[in-house]
């Protein structure tokens, strides 16, 4: 899997709403209604992986918030794959 170059990330960032790229990895914070409707949204978000077998790193925290930071890991940095969940993971958001 090729691992893309930071030009070509930030191409792709223009196509994105909110995510960015910071620490080898595409990034973005969302703010949910409450905690529950947070937590719903990461088992929407670990559905979503699970079908693409690519895992992001979620934190869910101060009660509603959720950063997802999405890289390859076993490529060692960030391909089309984690622009691809990137765009599974906007689409469950809504």
């Amino acid at each position: 899997m090729k691992v893309l170059s930071e030009p070509e990330i930030k191409e792709h960032l223009k196509e994105s709403t909110g995510w960015s790229f910071k620490n080898n990895s595409i990034n973005k914070d969302f703010q949910l209604k409450d905690f529950k409707e947070a937590l719903q949204f990461v088992n929407k978000i670990g559905n979503e992986a699970e079908k693409m077998d690519h895992h992001p790193d979620i934190l869910l925290h101060s009660w509603n918030k959720v950063s997802v930071s999405i890289s390859t890991h076993s490529a060692g940095g960030v391909t089309e794959n984690d622009f691809k969940l990137a765009k599974a993971i906007d689409w469950v958001s809504k």
